[in-house]
């Protein structure tokens, strides 16, 4: 395939880079402004620039109530699905129209206005997204912190986004589990400086929480109470959300994301990258914790005029690896976004599909992998039992929306396995060097994005615009890093490799632990692995393997690590030295499903290193560092975090 096979995407991507303004204005029509824009592109502040300065919007009203006042209102708008609880639950456009309403009204009764800041605590369950639209319709900027978050880590997104009001439930349910919420949100408040003057909090029969009087309320008392609210108008560069990052300095970097260009940009994607239209259901197995949760099941499905599913559950163990299948066939889902972690465990645990070969899935028209590199292995595996285009896209916490994918609503693509195919329309990528100069296409380097950024994408970080600038902007001026290493091939396709942490340098060579994890991935035993660098004082670094085996396999550990290691040599070269892998039951990761390599790389070197606060289970890193102690590794590691 060459770049002249692509009439309809071509175009498009040019114009977007030639004549943004003209692009993002026409997209802008699919979104209802209570006054448009005076200027599409603001670049008075370079590099911070502004998208749609003078436009007023609502989110709220374009997720919502248009849809009702368009003839939607008993069309579902969410689907709860919740296997840990074994309930259905559907809300329609006018069901959650009223219940928003409702809850800005308590909000509102509670002293919240346009600019405060609201934290919610929640798991998933209707009542998250309810408590995000609701503060959207008052203009109030919502922080989400993942539900079950450390109460320390808590307190730190309390004292940086200083809420007036925390809206909870009183617990999370996992499998095995029942979490409960309000106690470490409690310790959370008392260790913050900064003390909301409300709490919210959702009471789930499964733990009641305790109330605070005078400062604690009842959700459903507040509801009952409360005089329904209208939205108020904000501007497109009014902020709507903070979603705070794990920061290098252990202070969180809080993502802030707009009103105006965030509706634009999401709109956009559902019809030109998914090719969901009005009506269809569409379901993204995240959790509104995290950015895929914010902008594809809130905000996108439903400025779509879609259905959305919020599920409550797992990829396995809820009760099986066919949840996924059931839910698909049961909502009617057309098209399904999660991450390659969630194939992985379901791959593992039933590598033949037998699970999923008891389901129709007719109904489904393509899956979409995000949040970690999708190895080849585990797409091929999706490609082969789903019947599907399976397509992987690449995007971040800052970027709100994918840099690149293929975009099903516009042309699709021949998929290359490793690859995120092409970048969408706003995103200028380039491959530099770090002499800040463009390399070679096929030749690794740092992934950097030429200024301005799209509509959507962070315009800054909260009350931090100096961190903005030191964190994305300084290393390559006139551009974003990405902090992704990659390189784009002949035909434009871009291939996310690594973190650009994650590239090692072994005796001299640049090598990416992706291209490896890829090899070992391929392997017939092989689940799912990880590929770290570790501390070598000959070569430097050099690359140690980490490998789970699927279901059933009984062959001797150290006869797959021979193979593997063998696979590497073959297709990479003596020059990787990879010569070491064992093998663990498990990997560390965050709650989104990114494994945790830079921490097992520090633990290999007994480095100091900090518990990450999105980690899944802290009881996996013993079990990491004796593994990493039989290759001789970890050796001054304590065996107890």
């Amino acid at each position: 395939m060459t770049r002249n096979d692509s009439p309809l995407y071509d175009p498009l991507y040019a114009r977007s880079l030639s004549d943004p303004e003209g692009f993002w204005a026409e997209a802008a029509e699919a979104v209802s402004w209570i006054k448009r824009w005076d200027e599409v592109l603001d670049d008075s502040r370079a590099p911070f620039y502004r998208w749609f300065t003078g436009g007023v919007l609502n989110s709220c009203y374009n997720a919502v109530d248009r849809h009702v006042e368009g003839g939607r209102g008993d069309q579902a708008a969410i689907i709860h699905d919740s296997p840990v609880t074994g309930s259905v639950t559907t809300l329609t456009y006018r069901e959650l129209l009223d219940q928003v309403s409702r809850l800005a009204g308590a909000l509102r009764a509670r002293g919240v206005e346009k600019g405060d800041r609201v934290i919610l605590y929640m798991p998933m369950i209707p009542q998250a997204v309810i408590a995000m639209l609701a503060c959207a319709r008052l203009g109030a900027v919502h922080s989400v912190v993942f539900g079950g978050f450390a109460p320390n880590e808590l307190a730190t997104r309390i004292d940086d986004a200083k809420p007036k009001v925390i809206v909870t439930a009183s617990c999370g349910i996992e499998p095995t589990r029942t979490v409960a919420y309000k106690p470490m949100l409690d310790a959370a408040i008392e260790a913050a400086a900064n003390k909301p003057d409300s709490v919210i909090v959702f009471q789930r029969p499964q733990a009641v929480a305790e109330m605070r009087a005078g400062r604690d309320l009842d959700w459903v008392e507040a509801m009952a109470s409360a005089e329904p609210a209208e939205c108020v108008p904000v501007a497109a560069t009014d902020p709507l959300y903070i979603l705070y990052t794990s920061g290098t300095t252990g202070q969180p970097k809080g993502v802030v994301r707009d009103n105006g260009g965030h509706a634009v940009a999401l709109m956009w994607t559902m019809r030109n990258l998914y090719d969901v239209k009005p009506g269809e259901v569409f379901w993204t197995a995240s959790d509104v914790g995290w950015v895929v949760g914010h902008s594809y099941i809130v905000y996108a499905p439903l400025m779509n005029g879609s259905t959305t599913v919020v599920y409550e559950g797992k990829p396995v163990g809820t009760p099986d690896a066919g949840a996924f299948w059931r839910v698909i066939q049961q909502h009617k889902v057309c098209t399904f976004f999660t991450a390659p972690t969630a194939f992985r465990a379901i791959k593992r645990e039933d590598p033949e599909a037998a699970l999923l070969k008891r389901h129709d899935l007719s109904g489904l028209r393509a899956l979409f992998l995000a949040g970690e590199r999708s190895d080849p292995d585990t797409v091929r595996w999706a490609e082969d039992n789903l019947g599907v285009p399976v397509v992987d896209h690449w995007w971040q916490t800052e970027t709100g929306w994918p840099i690149s994918g293929n975009p099903l609503g516009i042309q699709q693509f021949p998929i290359k396995h490793g690859s995120a195919t092409r970048p969408m329309p706003g995103w200028d990528v380039r491959v530099l060097d770090a002499e800040q100069r463009e390399v070679p296409r096929g030749d690794i380097g740092s992934i950097c994005i030429r200024l301005p950024l799209p509509p959507g994408a962070l315009p800054t970080l909260w009350n931090a615009d100096d961190r903005f600038r030191k964190a994305y902007l300084s290393d390559f001026p006139g551009f974003y890093q990405t902090g992704d290493a990659g390189f784009i091939d002949e035909d434009g396709y871009v291939h996310i490799m690594a973190r650009t942490d994650d590239i090692i340098n072994v005796a001299g060579h640049r090598l990416s632990t992706g291209a490896m994890e890829e090899i070992l991935a391929s392997h017939k035993d092989v689940a799912e692995c990880a590929v770290i660098g570790v501390a070598d004082s000959l070569k430097g670094q050099v690359p140690l393997g980490l490998l789970c085996l699927k279901a059933g396999v009984s062959r001797p550990r150290e006869e797959i690590v021979r193979e593997v290691v063998a696979l590497v040599r073959d297709r990479i070269g003596p020059v990787a030295d990879f010569k070491r892998a064992v093998v663990v039951e498990r990997l560390p990761k965050t709650r989104s499903g990114k494994i945790l390599r830079g921490t097992m790389q520090k633990i290999a070197d007994a480095q100091d290193y900090r518990m990450p606060a999105t980690i899944d289970d802290p009881a996996i890193l013993p079990e990491i560092a004796e593994a990493l102690r039989t290759l001789g590794y970890a050796k001054d590691q304590p065996a107890a975090f």
